[in-house]
């Protein structure tokens, strides 16, 4: 047996009567199943010539966008989230931390393994460009490659919010999300129908807000109150999404299509989150049984497994994709078109090589997603409002240059390859700037003196 293995079942055999179980569940869950849908979606094409380019199995079968309202699980990521940072801040309270102290360790347990991501990827893009060797399946990979890492940059700008609407939830409870989702109705109401350049961007804070939002109603037991709340949530959510898309003018997919000029997902719509809100009441009415499996040991070391390298499996599936067609292409194999018989046929295969490939990246990579320890020792530093005003800008920082680099992705950054993120242009190097300045801010030690 390994020692990470070890290191699961002594860490799965000491876990504490009290820990919600389900909710670690949710967490490896949700990243599985992104996970998977990624795999299952991307179909890249190789014409007669031999040149790659991006295919979608969704696009090229759209009866299969029906499956992503099953198959969008993120709003259960933002979801534990929410349930998470509650926890994580009760306790922190308790211990007289402060604002910096949470925003550093969550920051820096989210950026370490990104950094070492993005810093292979940077490495490997500039060495193709150097050769002039970015073309084909790698030019569509270090354009693509980078683009899952939107949901580390909206989260990271939702996390830094979390102690703020932590306060707002003691004081108006939930009435927080209902208020959330009326702004999200109404920028979308002066988007699509007034036709008002640039406001959806607004609804990336306040839907993603609205979902964590949820977590904290789970963590103080609001939503368990009784099942009515979960069978409410699934019926209120599923024929909101329903009339939306039938004859609200809303896309069926709740992932964003190629080609669409509009979409569910980048900027989220209230489409999305009626979807958000149906699926974690789905999630509420089957907690029960699956948290009596979870008392399996076998079944919840394989959970403690599984969140212990959840990021890293995260950043690195999609060069497990990646190196999966290359490998394929290189040996002379044929791609099926996406839809065809052949390519159903193959699906489980190639998924299985995806895995592999993906546990191979892992292995090389998860001991950077081990946390450090927190150090202990000494009373907590007085309240610095300073020092929490730079950890806020570092948080904002870091959020918008991973945002940043999901948005550029890394291919022609020597030629000055840039986009606009609303009105901000953004580059590779001012992305990577951003990172580095943020967490340099969050890293500075405590500014305040310690009480004698």
């Amino acid at each position: 047996m390994t020692s990470s293995a070890l290191t699961a079942r002594s860490l799965a055999t000491a876990t504490p009567v009290s820990r919600d179980r389900y909710a670690d569940f949710l967490r490896v869950f949700s990243i599985g199943v992104v996970v998977a849908g990624h795999w299952l979606m991307a179909a890249p094409t190789v014409d007669a010539v031999g040149r790659v380019a991006a295919g979608n199995a969704l696009a090229a079968v759209p009866v299969l966008q029906y499956a992503t309202w099953l198959l969008q699980v993120m709003p259960l990521f933002f979801f534990v989230g929410g349930f998470a940072h509650y926890t994580a801040l009760q306790g922190l309270h308790r211990r007289g931390g402060s604002y910096p102290d949470f925003v550093r360790s969550r920051v820096t347990r989210l950026l370490r393994p990104t950094a070492v991501f993005v810093t292979t990827w940077l490495v490997a893009a500039l060495a193709l460009e150097v050769t002039g060797r970015q073309a084909g399946l790698l030019a569509l990979a270090v354009r693509t490659v980078a683009q899952p890492l939107w949901f580390l940059g909206v989260y990271l700008g939702v996390m830094a919010l979390a102690p703020t609407m932590l306060r707002w939830h003691r004081r108006s409870g939930a009435a927080v999300p209902v208020l959330l989702a009326a702004v999200a109705v109404g920028v979308d109401v002066a988007s699509f129908g007034l036709d008002v350049p640039g406001l959806r961007a607004i609804n990336i804070a306040v839907v993603w807000l609205a979902v964590h939002q949820l977590g904290y109603l789970y963590a103080d037991g609001t939503l368990l109150r009784t099942r009515r709340i979960g069978l409410g949530m699934v019926l209120g959510g599923l024929g909101t999404v329903v009339a939306l898309t039938t004859s609200g003018g809303y896309p069926v997919s709740m992932v964003g299509m190629p080609g669409e000029a509009v979409t569910n997902m980048n900027p989220p719509t209230v489409a999305l989150l009626a979807h958000a809100v149906w699926l974690i009441g789905l999630a509420l009415l089957v907690r029960e049984p699956v948290t009596r499996w979870l008392d399996n040991v076998r079944v919840w070391t394989a959970v403690v497994a599984a969140n212990g390298v959840v990021m890293t499996v995260f950043l690195w599936h999609l060069t497990a994709l990646f190196a999966g067609y290359g490998v394929w292409l290189w040996l002379g194999g044929h791609v099926a078109p996406a839809g065809s018989s052949l390519w159903w046929q193959t699906r489980p295969a190639w998924l299985a090589g995806f895995a592999v490939l993906c546990l191979v990246l892992v292995t090389a990579f998860r001991r950077v997603e081990r946390p450090r320890p927190a150090p202990s020792g000494g009373p907590a530093p007085r309240l610095d409002p300073a020092r929490s005003r730079v950890a806020a800008a570092g948080a904002a920082a870091c959020c918008l240059g991973i945002l940043g680099l999901s948005a550029t992705g890394f291919g022609r950054i020597l030629a000055g390859h840039s986009v606009t993120m609303v009105v901000l242009p953004m580059s590779v190097p001012v992305a990577v700037l951003l990172v580095f300045a943020g967490w340099l801010a969050l890293s500075l030690p405590p500014s305040a003196s310690r009480p004698s």
